[in-house]
């Protein structure tokens, strides 16, 4: 039987593609209908929603569940979780394609380029996803400073200071030998500043007060990185059906990670370690920030 958190996640994550499903062109629309197609294959395809999942928890933590404006303010929620994933969805299907990673398979079928057989196809596809993820932001139905700041807020995490930057760091440093601190920054660019802008997205579209975005801030960089840690342990600990990617690609490619500098157990150490600081962040928020706590200990815990 589902635990309530579980529960809570399931239906979470169903709500967004029901959401990303609206904003996405429709299927039958005219043309370039080809294009239209790639992307909803990559955005509307099997995927856990933790971005958009943290959005929502983050504006529950932020926000009264007695204010008067909850029905504009779910809207304007639905409207940032539905951007955090579009963007997602874009980087992973650049991520994939040959110039990159160059891999057969996300979310246990075969990637966009693979799908279509089109690797144009699937560059524009992407292209298309990151201009659609600002509309989305620019509908949102809360004060109009608020809107400057959630497109400021994703434009930089998405960029060159974020992930973009990030990637082109990861790009450069492919056998190379890399202290923890710089692992570190890159990870806090290429995965980490997404997930922190999830967080931060909440709490802007919630009207989060100064002390409660201090916690949130500090919850999203420890989980930020520990996302990334997470991701490193199972390349080496899970297998391609579990993960619905192909493990052991980082090893395979000379990618520096967490588990290639620290070692398995120390990787493992440093994971409890940042979910401890997002729960230590997470005390003056009291219980509001229950989901956030939860998620936590499901992005740490998790196997795929």
């Amino acid at each position: 039987m589902a635990s309530q958190f579980e529960s809570w996640l399931h239906d979470t994550a169903a709500h967004a593609a029901d959401v990303l499903d609206e904003v996405l062109p429709p299927p039958e629309d005219a043309d370039p209908a080809r294009l239209h197609e790639a992307m909803r294959y990559a955005v509307l395809g099997p995927g856990k929603r933790i971005r958009a999942a943290l959005v929502y928890a983050a504006g529950e933590a932020s926000s009264p569940s007695a204010s008067p404006a909850a029905a504009a303010q779910g809207l304007a929620l639905d409207g940032a979780a539905a951007a955090v994933e579009l963007i997602h969805a874009y980087s992973l299907i650049h991520d994939d394609l040959p110039c990159m990673d160059d891999d057969a398979m996300r979310r246990g079928r075969p990637t966009v380029h693979r799908q279509f057989d089109d690797e144009a196809l699937a560059m524009l596809a992407g292209d298309a996803l990151q201009p659609l993820a600002f509309d989305c932001l620019a509908q949102m139905p809360i004060a109009p400073a608020l809107v400057v700041q959630a497109v400021q807020l994703l434009a930089r995490a998405a960029g060159c200071e974020g992930m973009v930057g990030g990637q082109a760091i990861d790009c450069a440093s492919v056998g190379q030998s890399l202290s923890i601190d710089t692992l570190q920054q890159m990870h806090r660019m290429k995965t980490g500043a997404l997930l922190e802008a999830s967080v931060l997205l909440g709490g802007v579209v919630a009207g989060a007060s100064s002390g409660v975005r201090s916690g949130l801030e500090s919850y999203a960089a420890a989980m930020g990185l520990a996302f990334q840690v997470a991701d490193d342990i199972l390349d080496v600990t899970a297998d391609s059906a579990t993960l619905g990617k192909t493990a052991g690609k980082d090893a395979e490619h000379g990618k520096p990670t967490y588990v290639s500098i620290l070692g398995l157990d120390a990787s493992r150490r440093l994971l409890l370690d940042l979910r401890d600081q997002a729960h230590q962040a997470l005390l003056p928020l009291g219980p509001s920030a229950a989901r956030l706590r939860e998620l936590a200990d499901y992005m740490v815990g998790r196997t795929h």
